[in-house]
């Protein structure tokens, strides 16, 4: 199934081995990982497609699903399951009501979703139609052709969703030290954590396509302090016991990805995105490699970090936006994406109750798959 911008196989969790290990064996032969290419498998031989999800009937008073998402790892043997994936969220509801393990409603159903992975509650909202999802309809997303029917997805209580603090360090700002050079960093936990840096701060724009990014002739050099700041803060929020292991130990966790001020730019379809049109620029990488659109969890994350006061968002969209932040529009590889946050006010400051995006699904092939 498609999900927003990502692509994922999804398979019910009574068809898979009740053993970890034994499944993550065939998840990985399934999708013909690890090899550059996945040739033998599934896989899209990138991050964006290498995605797998896991469902079930949920035991829980509250949820009608439960749902792991995996991160398949393309040339590494690795199924990470420490994380969500927004997108492919979003197509958690539609595959829910399509299986029969949610009642179809018309012309909208609630899909009650708990995600294990974050231990966090979903809730879809899904057009139906003749009691199946609905995938046609006019909506758009940037990033993906054509249009889709609307699902919206709030992601509640997104705050600590892996640490179980939004602000793992205790700080809306903190300082990294690569190769005896200060990096500003700002690591936020909400739906995913993830590390936010300045683009300035490593020679970048800010509106580089991954194409011009990769082809650059410091691009080794940028990624590999990207890298090391990532392992750095996934030492800070005690996901790895050294900055070494995070490369092979957490590589799905935490997300980097750098930010600057609203600035015209090309985006990968050809199309202008002009200041007006967003509220920050942002650039995410995901398994080592900048991601073509943008992350709904990273847009979760990035909204809430926007309503803390003193990170790296929220400096850069303050002026604009002030201090309560609603709506956020991002500017990425393949356009905007825009994040909205249901507010409420707390003894400390603003906080983001639920972070709301609204993406498109459609089920792409049904059948076998031989491991």
């Amino acid at each position: 199934m498609r999900g927003g911008t990502s692509k994922a196989v999804f398979f019910h969790e009574n068809d898979l081995p009740s053993d970890r290990d034994k499944r993550e064996l065939v998840i990985l032969r399934a999708f013909g990982s690890p090899d550059l290419r996945q040739i033998d498998g599934l896989g899209g031989a990138n991050s964006s497609t290498s995605k797998v999800a896991i469902i079930g009937p949920s035991s829980r008073p509250d949820a009608d699903v439960d749902y792991t998402f995996g991160q398949v790892g393309v040339d590494i043997a690795v199924v990470g399951m420490a994380m969500n994936c927004g997108n492919i969220s979003s197509a958690v509801g539609p595959f829910a009501i399509d299986e029969g393990l949610v009642k179809a409603v018309e012309p909208v159903t609630i899909v009650r979703i708990f995600n294990t992975n974050t231990q966090k509650r979903i809730i879809a909202k899904v057009p139906v139609r003749n009691g199946k999802a609905l995938a046609t309809g006019d909506y758009s997303i940037d990033g993906v052709p054509g249009t889709g029917a609307r699902i919206d997805i709030e992601f509640e209580d997104p705050g600590g969703a892996v640490t179980g603090k939004t602000l793992p360090t205790g700080r809306p700002l903190d300082i990294i030290t690569i190769c005896g050079k200060p990096y500003a960093v700002s690591i936020v936990d909400a739906a995913n954590p993830v590390v936010f840096v300045r683009a300035e701060d490593f020679g970048l724009k800010g509106t580089e396509l991954p194409s011009e990014f990769e082809n650059r002739p410091d691009a080794k050099i940028i990624s590999t302090i990207l890298e090391k700041i990532r392992g750095e803060a996934a030492v800070s929020v005690g996901l790895v016991p050294e900055a070494s292991h995070a490369k092979t130990k957490s590589p799905e966790l935490p997300k980097i990805g750098f930010y600057t001020f609203p600035t015209a730019y090309m985006d990968a379809t050809g199309q202008k995105i002009e200041v007006e049109d967003i509220d920050i620029t942002g650039r995410l990488f995901s398994m080592g490699k900048m991601i073509n659109a943008y992350m709904g969890t990273g847009a979760v994350c990035t909204i809430v970090a926007a309503n803390i006061p003193g990170t790296v968002v929220n400096e850069i969209v303050k002026d604009r936006l002030g201090n309560k932040v609603s709506l956020l529009r991002i500017g990425h590889p393949f356009g905007v994406m825009p994040v909205s946050g249901i507010l409420e006010e707390a003894a400390d400051g603003i906080s983001v109750k639920r972070g709301v995006i609204s993406r498109t699904a459609r089920r792409i092939l049904e059948g076998w798959v031989f491991i």
